[in-house]
């Protein structure tokens, strides 16, 4: 069997290189195409196969700039001479030419961000700084023809696979197809705790963009008078560290190694996110048997059990987050029960998955 691995690119470390990773280590030999390919940034693929594109002679900040140049670079991708191919993609990637003889997994992060259910937010904020109005009118012009050529590349793959029960629906949404679910490997292993620690405060983490809603768990926790340690950086720091209260501790430089001990001394990890696709981090903080207090919608839904696992609150306001932590008490959760959730969405499980999509629907034999 001829197995092709195929995404958007490789220019940092993020839950969507992790997917590539583990399909490199179930199919060792097959190649990684790939728009462009940092590994300085992203040191996992020494020993892959690794094909990039003409993009790659372009600087890699360029990225965000060049979803028309990828989708017309992957929809001329011609991987005909290959048996499977899986597509790990949330953006142009999936759009693929394949032969009568090959299958085409597309395992689908998101229906592409920007032209559909963020498109509004990316407009507010485009991310470019000074050029934040040029990306404005770029965006509003292209807008039309690429959500047109997105949904059409969205019928190139044979099978349509997504990250959680809700990006299921979005796919269904957006490009009209029916999906499967296989949720993301999560290295849960390294978040398990192994000594009895109390647990005090909350914490949370992530890039502090204003999507993340960051600002619900700083303005709640200071209203309340409650410890909070806000992990990561980003174009709302300055913002968030103005309006916390003095209860409110910044993180700007953690190390990935020490995420676990952040996690495994708090009381829950708040996870304010504007309807996430999935969300790893949250996983990894219950891997450490800690409850989690997030938004009730997106990828949560397909991990917190509230009771068991953590709660929801169900307005994205203060008042609403409010009012879960002034009911929340970290004595009605058991450790074990959560750390046992988290560890069903392991790397094994989703190789696992995925071989047995591939063994159940019998792909290679349609």
């Amino acid at each position: 069997m001829k197995v092709a691995i195929v995404c958007d690119w490789l220019l940092g470390i993020g839950g969507a290189e992790r997917v590539v990773l583990e399909l490199h280590h179930l199919f060792p030999d097959a190649p990684i195409y790939t728009s462009q390919y940092d590994p300085k940034k992203i040191g996992w693929f020494t020993d892959a196969d690794v094909r990039t594109s003409w993009l790659q002679k372009l600087p890699g900040g360029l990225k965000k700039f060049l979803p028309v140049l990828r989708a017309w670079h992957f929809s001329h991708l011609d991987l005909s001479e290959y048996d499977l191919v899986i597509s790990a993609t949330g953006a142009e990637a999936k759009s693929i030419k394949k032969g009568p003889g090959t299958t085409h997994i597309c395992y689908c992060f998101t229906p592409t961000h920007y032209y559909w259910s963020r498109y509004n937010e990316y407009m507010a904020n485009p991310g470019f700084g000074a050029f934040d109005w040029l990306a404005r009118i770029g965006l509003k012009l292209l807008v039309g023809p690429m959500r047109r050529w997105d949904k059409k590349a969205a019928k190139r793959p044979d099978y349509m696979v997504g990250i959680s029960s809700h990006i299921q629906k979005e796919i269904k949404k957006y490009y009209g197809r029916e999906a499967s679910v296989i949720h993301p490997p999560v290295d849960v292993e390294r978040f398990k705790k192994e000594t009895e620690a109390a647990r005090h405060g909350f914490v949370t983490a992530g890039r502090q963009a204003p999507y993340k809603r960051i600002d619900l768990a700083v303005a709640a926790c200071s209203e309340l008078n409650m410890p909070l340690i806000v992990i990561g950086n980003g174009p709302q720091h300055k913002k968030l560290v103005k309006m916390a209260g003095p209860t409110i501790k910044f993180v700007t430089d953690a190390a990935d190694k020490d995420m676990p001990k952040y996690f495994q001394a708090a009381e829950a990890f708040i996870f304010p996110t504007n309807v996430e696709d999935f969300g790893i981090t949250p996983v990894e903080a219950m891997a450490s048997g800690t409850p989690v207090i997030a938004y009730k919608a997106g990828g949560p839904l397909d991990y917190i059990i509230p009771g068991k696992t953590g709660k929801f609150f169900t307005e994205q306001s203060v008042e609403s987050l409010v009012a879960v932590l002034q009911s929340f008490d970290v004595h009605k959760f058991e450790e074990k029960t959560i750390a046992q959730k988290a560890a069903s969405f392991n790397t094994q499980a989703f190789r696992s998955n995925i071989l047995g999509f591939i063994s159940n629907n019998k792909v290679l034999n349609k």
